[in-house]
């Protein structure tokens, strides 16, 4: 099997909610950040094999395959072939193994991998339409209790006894991490700007304005988020909030993909080796726990140790999502989400994935490490790992 190499990756600002990107057409973004990529790499976009894109809420602006269109509306090859992956929060992480798994079989020689989500325009849930049916039938129930994204992460957070304060300090961390990587310019090689439309009060198009810089992050201290309502404020012993969840964001990302071989002969440079990357099943009930098991079973089948990993990026879906990972992995916080997570950054559901590879290939190469680790936790239970190498 020849090694497949990471050569470009790249993501547009995340925008926050009803932010500068809450006008760009889901299609447009994507498309904006593909033929970057392309530009970037310096190749003819005829010779990618397959595009692979993940996006969650199909629906409308998001339907139809979106990556075609997005591809196809970037003025790309008409002859490349592309699919819409839905895996919850994990799509695009998993739109990564996918042309992994491509190269890395010899399907093809090159793949585009990516994402892209627009929160403001098309609403988390839009998709779920309960006059075509449930999501969930009653055979399911007979398995498993029916529960939420929200439930979960109070469970995970009374089963590691993480109180409300512990989770609030880790968000003020991320806050300030985010910050700082902001003012330092960390983020500025990686992120395309973008042409954003600009409206008027009636909501017609008037201008446009670059974006280039993330918009989550905002100044946080822990008496703010003290003050915050709970996202359950029925649930007895709730403790997640707004400021310990992650943000409602528009985004997309987009990474190319090549064995080893077909880099030299097309004179590209690798940034790093994929070494491995991997879905998996957990328990649905507990449900955001995934990072667990797909860290501990990425590094046991590398033959690794979360100490060979010189930088990690979990999903911030919520603060308990990740302490409770860093608990049961014994993780040195000081190698986590070091230039901020989802809390500070915002999740644009299908994009994030390839966001936080994006941000782990270049922090990865700013600290001249060797080894990253990313991984996700996603609805309905289950987890993804990636590891890279910098070459």
């Amino acid at each position: 099997m020849p090694d497949v190499v990471l050569v470009e990756a790249v993501r547009s600002a995340v925008g926050k909610r009803r932010g500068g990107l809450a006008h760009k057409f889901a299609s447009d973004l994507f498309g904006d950040v593909l033929a970057a990529l392309i530009d970037r790499a310096g190749i003819d976009s005829a010779l990618v094999g397959q595009v692979t894109g993940g996006c969650v809420s199909q629906v409308g602006q998001q339907s139809g395959n979106v990556t075609r269109t997005a591809w196809l509306g970037a003025g790309l090859d008409q002859g490349v072939g592309a699919s819409t992956i839905h895996s919850q929060c994990g799509s695009s992480q998993q739109a990564f193994t996918l042309a992994y798994g491509l190269v890395a079989g010899g399907v093809v020689d090159v793949a585009v991998a990516g994402g892209v989500e627009c929160m403001s325009q098309v609403p988390m849930t839009s998709s779920v339409l309960p006059e075509f049916g449930p999501a969930k039938t009653p055979r399911y129930a007979e398995h498993y209790e029916i529960t939420s994204q929200f439930e979960a992460a109070e469970r995970i957070a009374d089963a590691w006894g993480l109180s409300r304060e512990t989770l609030e300090e880790f968000a003020v961390l991320s806050q300030q991490r985010a910050a700082a990587a902001i003012a330092e310019g960390r983020f500025a090689g990686q992120i395309v700007p973008v042409e954003a439309p600009t409206v008027d009060d009636a909501g017609e198009v008037v201008g446009s304005r670059t974006i280039e810089v993330d918009e989550g992050p905002r100044p946080t201290t822990a008496d703010g988020l003290a003050g915050l309502r709970l996202n359950l404020p029925d649930r007895p012993g709730a403790r997640h909030t707004a400021g310990t969840s992650s943000q409602i964001s528009d985004g997309a990302s987009a990474l190319l993909l090549t064995s080893d071989r077909r880099a030299d002969e097309l004179g590209l440079r690798p940034r790093a080796r994929v070494v491995d990357s991997l879905l998996i099943g957990n328990d649905p009930v507990m449900m955001l726990t995934g990072p667990i098991p797909a860290t501990q079973r990425i590094l046991e089948r590398n033959d690794l140790t979360l100490d060979d990993i010189d930088v990690i990026e979990i999903n911030e879906a919520f603060a308990s999502v990740v302490l409770a990972w860093a608990n049961e992995s014994k993780a040195d916080l000081e190698r986590v989400n070091v230039n901020g997570g989802a809390i500070a950054l915002g999740h644009p559901l299908g994009a994030t994935g390839g966001v936080l590879l994006t941000k782990a290939l270049n922090e990865l190469e700013r600290r001249n490490g060797r080894y990253a680790l990313v991984t996700m936790c996603v609805g309905g239970g289950m987890g993804t790992g990636t590891l890279l190498e910098r070459l």
